[in-house]
């Protein structure tokens, strides 16, 4: 580390960063991302006893774990108070008892980016989805452009990220179909499986929020479309799930209205494998857009897939982290 280095850490030891949704699955990379570069964590949320495993990701008293409801004027402009940058993180991926699409990507990023400006808070990064549109058949994603309008008229200088699938340890899709394989004898191709994502890495998602929080080279008020290095099919993303598992399962291509009409009988259920949106949000792919600005422009090279998966879809093979080894072992005169 050189000196100005080393003077530019030293100065963002000073520095407060407000993350709302921090202890959820990309909030718990980027609060770590946050805390290695330095910064002092703050973090929102409504369930403080959910957040606490994040307090060893920094120095003892760099975290700070703050009970927050984005619902809340009073509540959110306390917690942005005395900040220097603030993040907001919170979503869901299915809307689920209190917890609405409008209600939190719409209302609550509109009470954090109010709160914010009013705050003369210098740095707000809005976390957006590919497929944002106000256009969009999907209720997800007209939310999500609906958020990112509230956050441009309360604070023009907005960064906004809108990355593709993500992945990572704990995310929802490699994990999901990962564990959906260890007992059904077929894994669905909704669609046919030609959909294409190009999933990012988690830890590459807090990278560029750090970078769009910290990096004075970085412009405010633009939008980065994030994508990994490889743009694959659906069916491709599932081939995988079972290289790395270990296991031979029938990829069975399933129409969209039968998935829908699949989705509308089960959604309400807590543990639903699809919702008849996340079916819609499949007829489009979530790749990146021609010409927008992108991890290149972060000056962040992403990571791929291969990487990383395998890492952690072990623990669903046969056998474990031992199921190669017993192959090799089975194989051998």
């Amino acid at each position: 580390m050189n000196a100005s280095e080393t003077e530019m850490r030293e100065a963002m030891t000073y520095q407060v960063v407000t993350v709302f949704g921090g202890s959820g699955f990309i909030g718990r990379h980027t609060v770590r991302a946050l805390a290695q570069a330095g910064y002092r964590v703050r973090v929102a949320v409504r369930k403080p006893n959910n957040a606490n495993y994040l307090l060893p990701a920094g120095t003892v008293g760099q975290i700070q774990i703050v009970k927050t409801n984005v619902l809340d004027d009073e509540a959110v402009a306390e917690a942005v108070r005395g900040a220097h940058a603030v993040v907001n993180l919170v979503g869901v991926l299915k809307p689920w008892g209190s917890q609405r699409f409008e209600a939190l990507h719409v209302d609550a990023a509109a009470h954090i980016a109010k709160a914010a400006a009013d705050a003369n808070v210098q740095v707000l990064v809005h976390l957006s989805a590919l497929g944002a549109s106000l256009e969009s058949p999907s209720s997800y994603a007209r939310s999500k452009a609906k958020g990112e309008t509230k956050v441009r008229e309360a604070f023009p200088a907005a960064t906004i990220l809108r990355p593709s699938l993500v992945f990572g340890p704990e995310d929802e899709f490699f994990n999901r179909f990962a564990g959906l394989a260890r007992f059904s004898p077929f894994l669905p191709l909704i669609g046919g499986g030609q959909t294409k994502f190009q999933p990012v890495f988690v830890g590459d998602v807090a990278a560029a929020i750090r970078k769009a929080g910290a990096d004075p080279a970085t412009a405010r008020g633009r939008a980065y479309d994030l994508g990994g290095p490889v743009a694959y099919s659906f069916k491709e993303l599932l081939e995988i799930v079972l290289r790395e598992t270990g296991r031979k399962r029938i990829l069975l291509p399933i129409r969209f209205a039968l998935a829908s009409f699949g989705a509308a009988l089960t959604q309400f259920l807590p543990l639903a494998p699809l919702t008849m949106d996340q079916v819609t949000l499949l007829k489009q792919d979530n790749v990146p857009a021609k010409g927008a600005l992108a991890f290149d422009d972060l000056r962040i090279e992403p990571t791929t897939v291969e990487a990383i998966v395998p890492n952690y879809l072990w623990r669903f093979r046969p056998k474990g982290q031992f199921h190669e080894m017993a192959s090799v072992s089975a194989g051998t005169p």
